[in-house]
């Protein structure tokens, strides 16, 4: 597999600078929207079909921050086999993304990030950069006057622990007994989200062992006072939360010089078990970057040698995580998304016309249904009687496949002709059973897990980044209903509960917000075409007041687009951004589900994807959509600015895909009735 800057294989595309400035414009044409919306959905349709791989497959890059290529050469240093072609490749990547004030962030145009700068001036430093050099001494000096290096989260000082840059002793606890915590417990391992559950568990190994290596520079400069780098701070009160699980912590740092070595020793032995037995197929570990990174080093702290298969194969994994670009830049991926990419790519195809017989469509089911996910993982653990089925996110992750990918599979697959439909019945009928087990008591969907609510979390002092639970939310949510609607079981009271759910958040704006992308445009794309695939009728009130919102934000020139601030500052920013085409495309689902085809403003967002659209048939998107943790970690889906505006122009042009060929087998499901629905449905039989 060779990965490219568009995520695919073959061609790259420009740096986002230059691809910022050489966009070609193309205007529609006095004909009229169909036929601007035809042509750019038939140049959209070839160049997606030019970028399926040969196994059938499409996936974009995974673009994130500079932790990630921080971090792997920050690993590397401490296992000791840094390289210097590689060495040098990360840091032109990451000297490239470094801003006009020194500073390094986390999303396109977004605001400098202490932690995010912090860890690439370090990697930067072991790349050889003088500390002096104007670009680091900016760098530096904005980090002092942030509060420097206590002022970062905790996962940056663990890097910096791991080469004395920092006390061991100035961290929070994690002991790996945890690893024993029945799942009655608070702060059992199961109540994490699966993400957080899988770096947790061997970061406990690393706090356990509390490394050092020999640190190849001093890092005076970001200090605020070099001879007090960690100054006593007060305690929140005692009768708060925060207050509370400070002193827990403390009370961890006291345990850990009485417990027994036996054993914390039989403790991390349970907790290397763990995770081995969670190594995927290519050696990684849940598909994505930083469980495999703690993992190696958790590992290897216990002795594995770096020539043990399970290390060996760990360090191969990550390697795949790197995508080489023309310039000999060498960025990383956090993670990588072929199923997510291949079934919204067959989606869009799709409903653009594309015949649902089409080869590369037919190659591309047969690659999804090899992917299904058959055997149990961590998510049996709250339900253990409910037999598998599902797909995950990425290449290989068989222990955590996942809500939403299933959902979406699911919905790929019935729009494709199969040569072997009772195949694709079959794993469809798995997925739905699966997805159906695993909705939350709430009558909702999480990501991952069932009821992963857990309050307790959170308030750790070593979770000071991102989310570590998965509750559910209503982008997940409404996939499923989508897909359960497909598949004529709208009536099912399983599925009226996840309706009421999502009608119960909508937003008094009339907006939902979105977990996993950027953020109420994504939210409402998501809830409003499960809705209305539901039976919910157009004039539903709930559909109208998302209308109006929609209405209300889209941008002068026609798009639509949210700036990631919104998650911190939802007043100033829902729905407020530069134009962009995965968000355009969102709102324009969202109000063609609703039955505003001929509405001036589903014209305008469908002239403006026309007209941003370059010659090739692709669009260009520098800024971030996609979601890893709300305003914490930002993701930009290479492959976004294709799909959904494909999807966007192929609905624009044919329609609602459950009324094509979507359903040919299927009848197509009944509307909501009100009847035993609760109150938040009565109000779709009243409108």
């Amino acid at each position: 597999m060779t990965a490219t800057t568009d995520g695919s294989t073959g061609a790259t595309l420009p740096s986002r600078a230059a691809a910022a400035s050489d966009t070609t414009l193309t205007t529609p044409e006095t004909a009229g929207v169909p036929e601007a919306a035809a042509r750019a959905a038939r140049r959209a349709t070839d160049f997606l079909l030019s970028r399926q791989d040969a196994e059938g497959w499409w996936k974009g890059d995974l673009e994130t921050n500079v932790t990630m290529d921080a971090e792997d050469l920050l690993l590397r240093q401490f296992l000791g086999i840094q390289e210097e072609r590689t060495t040098q490749a990360a840091a032109r990547f990451i000297r490239g993304e470094q801003r006009e004030d020194g500073t390094w962030a986390t999303f396109w145009g977004g605001p400098g990030e202490l932690s995010t700068t912090i860890e690439a001036y370090v990697a930067l430093r072991l790349a050889g950069d003088a500390p002096e050099a104007p670009h680091m001494a900016r760098a530096s000096a904005w980090i002092r006057e942030r509060g420097g290096i206590a002022s970062a989260r905790v996962f940056t000082r663990i890097w910096l622990a791991l080469f004395g840059w920092w006390r061991w002793e100035d961290l929070p606890e994690m002991p790996p007994e945890l690893i024993w915590f029945p799942g009655w417990m608070p702060l059992n391992i199961y109540d994490f989200g699966c993400w957080a559950r899988q770096t947790i568990v061997p970061l406990t190994i690393v706090s356990a062992k509390r490394p050092v290596r020999p640190a190849p520079f001093p890092l005076d400069e970001l200090h605020t006072d070099p001879a007090d780098p960690n100054p006593a701070r007060p305690l929140e009160p005692a009768n708060t939360w925060d207050g509370a699980f400070q002193r827990l912590d403390k009370a961890l740092q006291q345990l850990r010089r009485v417990v027994p070595r036996r054993l914390r020793k039989a403790a991390m032995n349970a907790a290397a078990r763990w995770i081995i037995e969670r190594q995927e197929n290519d050696g990684c570990w849940g598909g994505i970057q930083p469980p495999a990174v703690y993992s190696v080093i958790a590992l290897h702290l216990l002795g594995y040698d770096l020539e043990h298969p399970v290390l060996r194969e760990g360090l191969a994994s990550l390697d795949r995580f790197a995508v080489w670009r023309e310039d000999g830049a060498r960025m990383i991926e956090a993670c990588q998304s072929p199923v997510w990419d291949t079934c919204l790519a067959a989606i869009a195809l799709v409903d653009a016309g594309l015949p649902a017989d089409h080869p590369q469509l037919v190659k591309a089911a047969d690659w999804l249904l090899g992917e299904e996910i058959v055997r149990p993982g961590d998510w049996a653990v709250k339900r253990p009687q409910l037999p598998p089925g599902g797909w995950a996110f990425e290449f290989h992750n068989d222990n955590y496949p996942d809500i939403d990918d299933t959902a979406e599979v699911s919905l790929a697959l019935r729009r494709i002709r199969h040569h072997d439909p009772e195949r694709t019945d079959r794993a469809i009928g798995r997925a739905v059973r699966w997805n159906l087990g695993m909705q939350s008591k709430n009558g909702a969907w999480g990501a991952f897990d069932v009821d992963n609510t857990s309050p307790f979390p959170n308030r750790l002092p070593f979770c000071d980044f991102g989310e570590v639970i998965d509750p559910p939310s209503a982008d997940v949510t409404a996939h499923v209903v989508e897909m359960l609607a497909a598949e004529g079981l709208s009536h099912d009271p399983r599925t009226r509960r996840g309706i009421a759910w999502l009608l119960a958040e909508q937003e008094p704006n009339g907006a939902w917000f979105g977990r996993w992308g950027v953020n109420y445009i994504y939210g409402t794309g998501s809830v409003v075409p499960a809705l209305t695939a539901a039976g919910l009728p157009g004039s539903h009130p709930a559909i109208r007041r998302a209308v109006t919102w929609l209405e209300s934000v889209q941008n002068d020139d026609g798009g639509w687009g949210e700036d990631l601030r919104s998650y911190r500052h939802a007043r100033e920013w829902a729905g407020r951004g530069a134009s962009t085409p995965s968000q355009t495309a969102w709102a324009l689902m969202a109000l063609l589900a609703a039955g505003e085809k001929d509405s001036k403003t589903v014209e305008r967002g469908v002239q403006w994807l026309a007209a941003t659209q370059r010659e090739d048939g692709s669009w260009d998107e520098p800024y971030f959509t996609g979601t890893g943790f709300p305003w914490d970690f930002s993701i930009n889906y290479h492959l976004y600015r294709q799909v959904f505006p494909l999807t966007a122009l192929g609905r624009y042009l044919h329609g609602d895909p459950f009324e094509r060929q979507l359903l040919a087998r299927t009848p197509r499901p009944r509307p909501v009735e009100a009847k035993s629905a609760g109150p938040a449905l009565s109000e779709a039989k009243g409108s």
